[in-house]
């Protein structure tokens, strides 16, 4: 901890200037470009790294029925549930064949180019 103790950022300021105060034109170019294409570097990794959560998980809640449901009331139940199930379904046809679709137009881009 003795570090800390001698630091100053007064004579840390003071030995920078020095330092750049030595330096050539060309070099203080130098370090002004590779300063900025690290910055740039950085900035692309960082900027890239934020990617959007595509899962969504599917909730299946359980529904609680009396035992003295009748037949004619399951049936009916079933019909309206089989009427949501269809159209599920076809939402899930549809986002893949939008999704097959998609990627054969990128085939087919690719294999224009001879890829």
């Amino acid at each position: 901890m003795q570090f800390l103790s001698r630091f100053s950022p007064g004579r840390a300021y003071r030995d920078l200037r020095l330092f750049l105060g030595t330096r050539r034109p060309h070099e203080l170019g130098f370090l002004v470009l590779a300063m900025a294409i690290t910055g740039f570097f950085v900035y692309a990794f960082a900027h890239d790294s934020a990617v959007p959560v595509e899962y969504k998980p599917d909730i299946i809640y359980v529904e609680q029925w009396p035992l003295s449901r009748t037949d004619a009331e399951i049936r009916a139940q079933q019909k309206i549930d089989g009427a949501a199930k269809t159209k599920r379904l076809a939402e899930i046809k549809a986002a893949e064949d939008e999704r097959r679709a998609s990627f054969k137009r990128l085939d087919d881009r690719m294999k224009a180019y001879g890829l």
